[in-house]
């Protein structure tokens, strides 16, 4: 039983080996691509044991005659692909019409799409199912297209560690889709179309490409080799890989030495050492990974669901909400955290100053996260909402918004020897660990542990675990692999030689001790020295509300009837108002303190005097600004003081208070008018920005409308690019066809005349016209309206016979000039066999109709 069990895994693991020595060469195009595609196999060779599979973007209502098209320029077999079509070398596979094609096990496997027409990215999907099944033995191509489909699918089989190609963009009669995978940095060859079939070919001789080992290299040399190559790789980039898993960086190695056409890896150590640029490359080969918007998005689900949104409800408003986001590619991560943060943020309605830390040694991929432009096929993994509300569409791109953006501080940084960060409520570090060996793993769990708050939370990628560190991690999500820090003791058992900057990390707080007495009475001396001797303030925000009172504000502040509000101009005093405002305004222009001395106010029949400042106050943390508005009142003169100043007579003072107070009641009345016309003034220009807002979110949803409007006839512009470019071909041929039987029925000597179903004329010879008076304008016109010489009465009924019939009908007639005809008339049948009329026939047989009297005339002697 044992025995057939493992006879049956070996079988097994030969039919998956011979299963994976079929080379798919995978090829994109669009607008503009029948013509690259017939270049490019005009050069393949024949006999070529490879299977190749064309992606287009096609019309789903017009049949595409690609194959009949591509069978002029090669001699390789063309089969339109079906649903469990088993793949075999030596062919061409066609994608049909609205299918999306997978592979899986050898075989092809057709699904309708899901996405709408104007963002159905065939070819993406297609190289995504490729990279799964061939991993670092796949191939992809892109040629001529418009958008950038193609791009994360080229990224997929970088990430497999398979090889890339794609038309020179100069070359391209489009080049928006060579240009967008192009900018990836990841493209092995860029080529015209016409030099690709050769360097394809020698690709796939490649002893590493057809599976063949050199049993002459040991595995000793070979790791000799590659920790020579690792110093090298260090000595040009800084970055050690001598602790990353040998398997995956010996495979890199080998892809690249395959695409150099170099069989020994000591060869490829001394062009290593001649060459800095192909260090460069290799390192960069060593960091591809497939990273997408929400890759993996049930994972990511979960993560808001069971941290994010949590995290969220339990932070009080305006706090800190710190993430560090540890290899973090091209940033397609680190924005979904974000995206996904906002989200939150809205949901909870609270604002927190949130630091997204994204990091990765790669600085090339760092800058393209900075820039945070993506191409038109993220909407394959975004959905239209977020697309809507995150992204801002630019032609062929989606652009981060500036609020998510900002979110997000992107830096070069390795781990493994780099400061981390700290006081962090969420790491996310997703397929990183399945790249680094067991040693590395046993310093960054700990390292992370450190990094995160009390009850953080850790994200790992679905192929990773925290192995022995669960003491350090419970699982929150098994599954999905979300973890949260728990307090735990580092044992001596955990390396924890970790190169870390001193007091950078969190460390672990002693037990806290009972505050002493000596601490409350100092606060309670605090609170008591304040609450007597500060003057009164409130503070307020940028918009003027009210955030905190101190002390007695009643003598300056007094709530409006009506409606409540914490506006500080709605809540002054009336004669204060004025007067506060235009401090504030001046303190919001100039950002700085300014005082107002000595004003004077009325409370219940007295004179109280005060002095008022405004002062600016920024939060450090949450760069919000705010000001304190502080009331300090004036103690009044002392009796003694009155005494000793000069009495006034009654009859001088009486006039010249009423003179005053007339003035200043003129002035409080002005003052109120005018404070009136402000605020109507102010009522009427919020109710104009609110309609030009509305206005604005009314242009802004027919922007959006257009923008998909544009995709679509984007979309159905290439198909019809597509279908165009195949008519035209076909046009072509059958132009050569129509001047083959021009010149055909021209030799024969034969007079023929197509008629159609009416019995009216449709094509005829120009032998005809020595029978029938015919000229070109008489196309289309009943044949019984041509006269003719011949002494022949029923062609009009006989042809109408054999249209209805369906036979053949043969006849010897004789024209009037004595020339004798054999008359054919046969129904004419379509490539459908359909009935479209009929031709006849008329071949000269005067010389046979002589020598038969000649002979008969010999007979009767």
């Amino acid at each position: 039983m044992i025995k057939k069990s493992i006879s049956k895994l070996k079988s097994a693991e030969k039919n998956k080996s011979s299963r994976e020595t079929i080379p798919v060469v995978a090829i994109g195009a669009s607008a503009g691509g029948l013509e690259a595609i017939e270049g490019f196999f005009a050069h393949i060779p024949s006999n070529i044991q490879v299977a190749f599979v064309i992606i287009q973007h096609l019309s789903p209502d017009h049949k595409s005659i690609m194959g009949s098209l591509l069978a002029k320029y090669t001699k390789i077999k063309v089969m339109e692909i079906r649903d469990g079509m088993k793949v075999q070398p030596g062919y061409i596979y066609l994608n049909p019409p609205n299918k999306d094609v997978s592979i899986m096990n050898c075989k092809f496997f057709l699904t309708d799409p899901t996405q709408s027409r104007a963002v159905r990215l065939t070819i993406d999907y297609f190289f995504r199912s490729l990279a799964q099944e061939q991993g670092d033995k796949s191939i992809c191509i892109i040629l001529s297209g418009t958008g950038s489909d193609g791009t994360l699918g080229l990224k997929a089989i970088k990430g497999a560690g398979g090889l890339a190609m794609v038309q020179d963009e100069k070359q391209a009669r489009y080049d928006n889709m060579p240009r967008s995978a192009i900018d990836t940095g990841l493209v092995d060859f860029v080529l015209p179309v016409e030099k690709m079939p050769a360097e394809l070919v020698k690709y796939l001789k490649h002893p590493y490409i057809i599976g063949e080992k050199k049993p002459s290299v040991s595995n000793e040399n070979v790791d000799t080799y590659l920790q020579k190559i690792f110093i090298l790789v260090r000595a040009e980039t800084g970055h050690d890989f001598s602790q990353y898993k040998v398997n995956t960086i010996r495979r890199r190695v080998e892809r690249r030495m395959a695409v150099h056409q170099i069989n020994e890896m000591s060869k490829y150590v001394t062009y290593l050492q001649k060459n800095t640029t192909e260090i460069k490359i290799l390192f960069r080969d060593f960091l591809i990974t497939v990273t997408n918007f929400f890759r993996d998005d049930k994972a990511f689900k979960a993560l808001y669901e069971k941290v994010i949104l949590p995290l969220a409800e339990r932070k009080p408003n305006e706090s800190s909400f710190r993430i560090w986001v540890a290899g973090c590619a091209t940033g397609e991560e680190a924005y979904s955290v974000a995206i996904m943060l906002a989200e939150a943020m809205k949901t909870v309605k609270k604002h927190f100053n949130v630091q997204i830390f994204a990091t990765d040694i790669d600085n090339n991929a760092i800058e393209f996260a900075r820039a945070g432009v993506y191409p038109e096929s993220i909407a394959a993994f975004v959905s239209n909402e977020r697309l809507k509300n995150f992204f801002i569409k630019d032609e062929n791109d989606y652009r981060i918004k500036k609020e998510i953006r900002e979110m997000v501080v992107f830096a070069t940084q390795n781990i493994i020897k780099d400061a981390p960060f700290s006081k962090l409520d969420l790491v996310c570090c997703r397929n990183v660990l399945i790249y680094i060996n067991s040693v590395l793993q046993k310093k960054i769990l700990p390292l992370f542990y450190y990094t995160l708050n009390p009850h953080g939370f850790l994200f790992l990628g679905t192929s990773e675990s925290v192995g022995e560190f669960g003491d350090f991690f419970s699982p929150v999500d098994s599954k999905w692999k979300i973890f949260k820090r728990e307090r735990a003791e580092i044992h001596g058992k955990h390396n924890m030689s970790i190169p870390i900057l001193s007091g950078v990390l969190e460390q672990p707080k002693a037990a806290k001790q009972p505050e002493s007495d000596v601490g409350n009475i100092r606060q309670m001396a605090e609170h008591s020295i304040l609450q007597e001797y500060g003057p009164s303030c409130v503070l307020i925000d940028d918009n003027l509300n009210v955030l905190y009172f101190h002390g007695d504000t009643a003598k300056y502040l007094t709530m409006p009837k009506g409606e409540p509000s914490f506006n500080i101009l709605k809540i002054a005093r009336e004669d204060l108002r004025y007067k506060l405002n235009s401090m504030i305004e001046k303190c919001q222009k100039e950002n700085k303190a300014v005082r107002s001395k000595n004003i004077k106010l009325m409370s219940e029949g007295n004179v109280l005097s005060i002095n008022l400042q405004v002062k600016p106050i920024s939060d450090q943390i949450s760069k919000n600004a705010f000001m304190m508005v502080t009331f300090e009142s004036i103690p009044a003169p002392s009796e003694r003081s009155s005494k000793n100043k000069k009495m006034q007579t009654k009859e001088t003072i009486e006039p010249r208070v009423a003179a005053l107070e007339q003035e200043l009641q003129s002035t409080k009345e002005y003052l109120h008018t005018t404070i009136e016309e402000l605020e109507t003034s102010n009522e009427e220009l919020k109710s104009t920005n609110e309609e030009l807002q509305s206005t604005n979110e009314e242009l802004q949803s027919t922007n959006e409308e257009l923008e998909t409007s544009r995709e679509e006839l984007q979309s159905t512009n290439e198909e019809l690019e597509t279908v165009n470019t195949e008519l035209q071909n076909k046009v072509e041929q059958l132009s050569d066809v129509n001047n083959d039987l021009n010149n055909l029925l021209g030799c024969t000597e034969i007079a023929t005349v197509f008629l159609d179903n009416d019995i009216r004329i449709k094509r005829f010879t120009p032998k005809a016209a020595e029978i029938f008076k015919l000229i070109n304008s008489d196309i289309g016109r009943p044949i019984s309206d041509i006269t003719h010489n011949l002494l022949y009465e029923d062609l009009i009924t006989d042809a109408e016979d054999t249209l209805k019939n369906l036979g053949k009908l043969n006849k010897e007639i004789q024209a009037k000039n004595g020339v004798w005809y054999l008359m054919r008339i046969l129904p004419y049948r379509t490539m459908d066999n359909a009935i479209d009329g009929v031709v006849v026939t008329f071949v000269d047989i005067s010389k046979q109709k002589k020598a038969e009297e000649i002979l008969k005339d010999k007979e009767g002697r």
